[in-house]
């Protein structure tokens, strides 16, 4: 006996060459999805430096911000 050409999922006779094809066109589609963002996306417009945590240990800039405000 040879390998049975169909399969019953839910009590519905499907071709195993079918099934084959389904599952590849979802794989292909999940591939091409694209996942939204969950937030806006906003440029960091600090300075380099100010950018990372050692940057910001090195070079504080907190002092500048306030001589800048009560300049």
């Amino acid at each position: 006996m040879g390998t049975p050409r169909h399969v019953v999922l839910d009590g519905k006779p499907y071709l195993w060459r079918d099934l084959l094809l389904m599952r590849k066109e979802q794989r292909d589609a999940a591939r091409r999805a694209e996942q939204p963002t969950l937030f806006e996306i906003k440029e960091d417009c600090r300075p380099a430096t100010q950018r990372n945590a050692p940057g910001r240990y090195q070079e504080p800039s907190l002092l500048e911000i306030l001589e800048v405000r009560n300049g």
